[in-house]
């Protein structure tokens, strides 16, 4: 007589096939190999096939990387780079937090959210880097001009997200807050926040995007100063090597930044990447 099988017996057999589908994904190893792989794989392409150029506008890289370390290791350091990597830093970190002071404002006052809308709208239609123009010829050259360019380019992603996160925040949530009898801050750090996180975390990371956009096209108008100033000179007085140069260092630097956010993330919002790897598997 056979028997029907049992809901002990039959559990194993879904665990096995999570394992080999888990075996069959790329590994972390392998996609970090990939992702240093390529860009080495890249610039000994480029060293190869540019070493014996002429071309005044496509210097060989080894000349490129001989004026990348005199200027931005030594020349220029301090007086340009650590600059603008302060109006960065500024700008980004007054964006980020005006962004999300406002967005829960807006989010938690409907009201003050509808009148509020098309001047946002409005704004964040606007590309950033067409406003810069007029803070120079309203605030003038200084250092001012360029963290507000940042902060205005920078604040709508981060308020966006953080609105469209708190309101999708699941309403049976809010009603379990509501049950607990938590207060107004424990129910925005407890519930509210944790929640609307990982919609946030996107808005700020866009945001960083447009700060570095706006940090360089800033410097490109007025004194040339900065990185972006002096990438821009080295354009204007056709020295080729320096521009690319500056290319490079603004690559390495988004680059950079981009990773050290990527890693704060995942660092904050590990809850949230393993319950999406649980809810796969």
């Amino acid at each position: 007589m056979t028997s029907v099988p049992t809901a002990q017996a039959a559990a194993p057999k879904p665990a096995r096939k999570t394992a080999r589908v888990r075996r069959s994904g790329p590994t972390r190893a392998f996609l970090l190999a990939v992702e240093i792989g390529v860009p080495v794989l890249l610039i000994l392409a480029w060293w190869t096939l540019s070493a014996s150029s002429t071309n005044a506008f496509f210097p060989p890289l080894a000349e490129i990387l001989v004026r990348f370390r005199e200027l931005w290791l030594f020349d220029h350091m301090l007086s340009d780079v650590l600059p603008s990597l302060g109006n960065l830093v500024a700008g980004f970190g007054i964006a980020v937090a005006a962004g999300l002071a406002a967005g829960f404002l807006l989010a938690g006052i409907k009201p003050l959210s509808w009148l509020a809308d098309p001047l946002i709208h409005f704004w964040r239609a606007i590309p950033p880097v067409a406003v810069v123009p007029i803070f120079v010829a309203v605030l003038g050259y200084g250092n001012e001009t360029r963290v507000f360019s940042i902060v205005l380019a920078a604040v709508f992603p981060t308020l966006i997200a953080t609105v469209d996160g708190l309101r999708s925040v699941d309403p049976l949530l809010r009603d379990v807050g509501r049950s607990y009898r938590l207060s107004g801050p424990e129910r925005i750090f407890q519930l509210n926040l944790p929640a609307a996180s990982p919609m946030i975390f996107s808005g700020i990371q866009v945001s960083l995007q447009n700060a570095f956009i706006v940090m360089v096209a800033s410097e490109m108008l007025g004194p040339s100063t900065g990185i972006g100033g002096l990438t821009l000179l080295a354009q204007q007085s056709f020295a080729t090597a320096d521009m690319w140069a500056g290319i490079l260092l603004l690559g390495f630097l988004g680059y950079a930044a981009n990773a050290l956010f990527d890693l704060a993330k995942t660092r904050i919002l590990s809850w949230y990447f393993d319950a999406q790897k649980l809810g796969a598997s």
